[in-house]
């Protein structure tokens, strides 16, 4: 038998029986006892992360983590940068928040303003939200930001003045101590007592208002030049008490713009703002516009998100121009950034050149802008005679002229022109001798490595012929048509034009401007200066004349905007010429064409009319818009098919896809559908980034190279 078990002893029910034990005290991160949770816009490439995120601030980080600084989070893993949008008391996520990582700097560097307009801006051109604030606020540059921080200088930014902004005659702030001279803007040189409704438009704007117009500067040279011209607008808003913002497209006219608003606003701060000067500079000049320190900037495409304080006028200079265009995404204009901000805060808006755009011209049309320009008998005085030597005249006078390069009316009017000034002789390339071809049969000369173009070019007195694309010499040419071993120049560039003039002028001083050895500024007395388009340099006292060769190069690109960008770069060069009255000529060597007779005529804005009209007739932009979807063949059509809902809506029509490295469609829709279209093709493309079930595309909304 087994041994018997000693019998247990009776236990007695606790009371507390059947209750749950009692959770332990949570081991995580406290919660800020405030508006807990921070709502993130992290900066990445990819479109599934296109959207802001929810985070939990800490008591550790409640002070520091205010709307507009730059913080640092984990998203899938990985830790991102990002910009803290808001504060809200509580999450709509559905899970449980993770904590924010850092605050990288107590700075609030991202204005509630500016960070209304990104999310405009990437709504506008289906772009990420992220992608546009890596331009609107610059890279940090920690030292300078310290700097600030050690100063006490207030970064906060108010709210968002939309709906505040000033109107005609609404009282204003009293003008910063450099402005104190402002109150009378028609002591400030700029020519605008001769433009129609300029000094309308002048005392609207010094008497706090926000017009909107389109100007049409007439000289590029001396105190009346478009500098002194913006330097006046720019004035006439700081004497109401508000801020100003100038945006050019490149760094020569940077700095004359920058020059004329120094000597316009003697004493107060012009901040510079381009990518050039470095991130020092840029992230100073960006936090003193921020902190209120200074009211006036100017820089290139970036500055168009600049944050001024009380902003009471955005310009755009020469906004044709395709340097206005952010080559990256999401591949905004410069322009088209002031429009919204204009609409957005109810500034004052000037888009200024010498010539109109197309898309200028469209909002003149519909009322939402006017129109500032000289009349018909003040441009007769003051701009120079311009002879096409492709006229009845001319022809008659010289049969060959329409095959020359350099007819004999236009070497007449250089020579004569050299003694009394320098001559500009505008020519279409660069270099030497930038296209060669086989001598025997015309095709174009290739590299045997690559297949890159040939090119000639100038080494001292010798001619090397090299590779444009991979830099290889060639030194015994052999065509792979016909094996022909002599080449023939198709084009002629500048250094090549600049050594024939030389010929035909001798002891004429010879110079030149293009490539990596752009002058600003001509010195010295008369001479011959070739400069390739958008590279000439300003005489101080304007030019005696100017030759435009190579019309019909630029009138042959393969471009819908061929006409309109040829007028523009030749309006440019004839405004840097001396008035007809004081002997100023301009020859301008083209077939005959509507682009060529606007400017015999220097009409523009008549030419810019009449290109909208046919633009309209032919519903192509900017009558429309556009968007381009590039990718893989396969990820194209899977892109379309996907976007079918979006492409249904009315007047939507579909060019494409073409086959090509890359495949491309073209998506045409109507302005008033642009809103739904684009954020409709931009959710597509999240959609299918997230589902991961095709390659990449890339999504280009109305940008000017796809026609």
């Amino acid at each position: 038998m087994t041994a018997r078990q000693p019998r247990a002893e009776p236990v007695q029910p606790s009371l507390l029986s059947g209750f749950p034990a009692a959770e332990p005290p949570p081991s995580g991160p406290r919660p800020a006892s405030s508006l807990p949770v921070a709502r993130v816009c992290v900066e990445s490439p990819l479109p599934q992360l296109d959207r802001p995120f929810d985070y939990l601030v800490t008591e550790e980080l409640d002070a520091a983590a205010v709307p507009g600084v730059r913080v640092k989070v984990r998203v899938a893993g990985r830790e991102h940068v990002g910009f803290l949008l808001e504060r809200l008391g509580s999450s709509d996520s559905g899970v449980r928040l993770s904590p924010l990582g850092a605050v990288l700097s107590p700075l609030p560097v991202l204005a509630p303003e500016i960070a209304e307009l990104a999310r405009a801006v990437a709504e506008r051109w289906a772009g990420a939200l992220g992608d546009v604030l890596r331009f609107a606020v610059p890279p940090r540059a920690a030292r300078v930001e310290a700097e600030f921080a050690a100063r006490g200088d207030d970064v906060a930014v108010p709210a968002s003045p939309a709906h505040d902004a000033a109107q005609p005659g609404d009282a204003v702030g009293p003008p910063a101590a450099g402005a104190k001279n402002a109150a009378g803007p028609e002591q400030v040189p700029g020519g605008w007592d001769r433009l129609h409704n300029g000094a309308a438009y002048l005392r609207h704007l010094a008497a706090g208002g926000s017009p909107r117009a389109v100007l049409q500067a007439v000289h590029g040279y001396g105190p009346d030049a478009w500098p002194h011209t913006i330097a006046r607008a720019v004035v006439a808003a700081r004497s109401s008490g508000r801020g100003a913002l100038v945006v050019v497209p490149d760094r020569r006219d940077l700095l004359r713009v920058h020059s004329a608003l120094e000597a316009a606003l003697p004493g107060e701060r012009i901040v510079r703002l381009s990518a050039e000067d470095g991130p020092s500079t840029r992230s100073r000049g960006f936090l003193e516009l921020l902190s209120g320190a200074a009211h006036v900037a100017v820089g290139t495409r970036g500055a168009a998100f600049a944050p001024v304080r009380d902003l009471g006028l955005v310009v755009c200079w020469d906004d044709g121009d395709d340097l206005h265009i952010e080559p990256r995404a999401p591949y905004f204009h410069a322009r088209e950034v002031l429009l919204l901000r204009s609409e957005q805060t109810g500034c004052a808006l000037l888009l200024a050149g010498h010539a109109v755009s197309v898309e200028a011209e469209r909002l003149v049309e519909s009322g939402w802008l006017h129109r500032v320009a000289a009349e018909r008998s003040v441009l007769r005085a003051a701009v120079p005679r311009v002879t096409s030597t492709a006229d009845s005249v001319e022809s008659a006078r010289d049969p060959l002229a329409r095959i020359a390069r350099l007819p004999h009316t236009a070497w007449q009017v250089a020579r004569e022109a050299l003694a009394i000034g320098p001559v500009l002789v505008q020519v279409a390339r660069a270099g030497y001798a930038p296209s060669l071809a086989c001598g025997r049969c015309r095709e174009p000369a290739r590299c045997r490595h690559c297949a890159g173009p040939l090119a000639e070019q100038a080494s001292g007195r010798e001619r090397l012929v090299v590779c444009r694309w991979c830099g290889t010499p060639e030194l015994a040419f052999s065509c792979r048509v016909c094996g022909g071993k002599s080449l023939r120049r198709t084009a002629i560039g500048a250094l090549r034009t600049a050594e024939e003039l030389g010929r035909a002028f001798p002891g004429a001083l010879v110079v030149t401007s293009s490539g990596d050895a752009v002058k600003s500024e001509l010195e010295g007395g008369p001479a011959l200066v070739v400069a390739t388009v958008g590279a000439e340099p300003v005489a101080p006292d304007g030019y005696a004349a100017a030759l435009l060769l190579d019309g019909d190069a630029l009138l042959r690109r393969e471009s819908l905007r061929a006409p309109e960008e040829a007028l523009r770069r030749w309006l440019n060069a004839a405004a840097l010429v001396r008035s007809a009255s004081e002997g100023g000529r301009v020859v301008i060597t083209a077939g005959e064409g509507e682009a060529v007779a606007a400017l015999v005529r220097w009409d523009p804005a008549g030419f810019a009319g009449r290109e909208l009209a046919l633009r309209r007739e032919l519903a192509l932009p900017p009558a429309v818009r556009i968007a381009a979807v590039t990718g893989a063949m396969a990820d194209v059509e899977a892109f379309l098919a996907a976007a079918q809902d979006v492409l249904a809506h009315p007047g939507v029509r579909v060019a494409g896809p073409v086959e090509g490295d890359p495949a491309q469609a073209l998506v045409f829709f109507p302005i008033a559908s642009g809103p739904a279209v684009t954020r409709g093709l931009h959710g597509v493309r999240v959609a299918l980034a997230a589902r991961r079930t095709g390659g990449p595309v890339t999504l280009r909304v109305d940008a000017p190279d796809l026609l």
